[in-house]
């Protein structure tokens, strides 16, 4: 993995800032766009890889545009003198305190705002939830107002974008994809010794979506009366009897060799599964969980809910709240497995995969 970062970090930039350029755009060249996200030096948050850098990097692979990411800070406060054509900015990475100076400077300079989100941060029931999660009041505020002063907002999904509109924001959705670089593409036969094990990956927005399996799993056995088991990657801090738990090494929480780290343990498991609860914040989510198993190679199982309609036609299974309809869905892609594994490949490795100078929703967003 360490080859990925190097590539990622040669395309996008070493440092959290460009080098100092020109105040005003230069009349040669590709536009020069600035990102904001957490972290730097090309390891970020999941999320950051998942929606922008990956993007980042295919956008400068194109050669349709010079990219960098950009310390909100600097760039805010003028010590960074880089003009930017364009800047997108991730969820609540720039802080609120230098929100106002940065839009002010976008004013005078002429540089785009792009606000990207992918989860729920508005309606009351979101927003008490990434409360209880991970969010404190000024990180909200911070979504809150990058998206509501933007010249152009990207979302996930369908629900999301109606969520904004509810709220008087318009926005275009540009669907999570995955780089294909990270994953594997050989089968996977998992192990045969010992009880059967079902993968569950999460944040820990995702501990009471957790609740919804536990019935599902108490004395489960496949159609060959072998136990079946849920490990649990992530999610919670909790431990129960009924279910067992996977640590992520240290050296892993960077989403590359996290994604290395699911590659090495692929065999352990039989299919993966991601359980949502009936709310809004759940609706707004995106079927990322979907293209995550399908390139380790698992056959998916997912709730009935609107984040993941549709993937049903392309190989995936869905269940509804009941015990029956998920332990039926779950012996259905254990026995199918491997031609249900292939469907999804095919169409998340056409469909929704980042090519360098696909996505135009993603470009006329960014205004290239």
């Amino acid at each position: 993995m360490s080859s990925l970062r190097s590539r990622v970090a040669r395309l996008i930039g070493r440092g959290a800032r460009p080098a100092p350029m020109p105040a005003r755009p230069s009349p040669v060249g590709p536009p020069l766009v600035g990102f904001v996200v957490h972290g730097a030096g090309g390891v970020h948050p999941a999320s950051a890889h998942i929606r922008v850098t990956g993007r980042m990097s295919a956008l400068a692979a194109s050669g349709a545009a010079r990219v960098a990411q950009v310390d909100p800070v600097r760039w805010a406060d003028g010590t960074d003198t880089a003009h930017l054509d364009a800047i997108l900015v991730q969820r609540d990475a720039f802080p609120l305190t230098s929100l106002d100076a940065a839009l002010a400077r976008a004013r005078a300079e002429g540089t785009r705002i792009v606000a990207e989100v992918d989860d729920d941060f508005f309606s009351r029931e979101a927003r008490d939830r990434l409360a209880q999660a991970e969010y404190d009041p000024q990180r909200l505020a911070a979504v809150d107002r990058l998206v509501r002063s933007a010249d152009a907002v990207v979302v996930s999904t369908d629900v999301l974008r109606e969520v904004l509109a509810a709220e008087g924001v318009r926005s275009v959705v540009v669907r999570n994809a995955v780089q294909p670089g990270l994953w594997s593409v050989d089968p996977v036969q998992p192990d045969a010794d010992g009880p059967r094990r079902v993968l569950y990956m999460g944040t820990a927005t995702h501990g009471g979506d957790l609740d919804l399996l536990r019935p599902v799993f108490d004395g489960f056995v496949d159609d060959d009366d072998r136990p079946v088991r849920l490990e649990v990657v992530g999610v919670t801090a909790d431990d129960h009897a009924w279910y067992d738990r996977l640590e992520v090494p240290a050296g892993a929480t960077h989403y590359p060799d996290f994604v290395a780290f699911l590659r090495a343990n692929t065999r352990r498991w039989s299919a993966g599964v991601a359980p949502l609860t009936d709310n809004r914040f759940n609706d707004a989510k995106s079927d990322l969980k979907f293209l995550e198993y399908t390139m380790l190679g698992l056959p998916f199982v997912g709730s009935d809910r609107p984040s993941y309609a549709g993937v049903d036609a392309h190989g995936g299974l869905l269940a509804g709240d009941d015990v029956d309809a998920w332990r039926g869905a779950l012996r259905t892609a254990f026995r199918e497995g491997a031609q249900r594994v292939d469907r999804a490949r095919a169409h998340v490795t056409a469909a929704r995969a980042v090519v360098p100078g696909a996505e135009p929703e993603w470009r006329a967003a960014l205004g290239i």
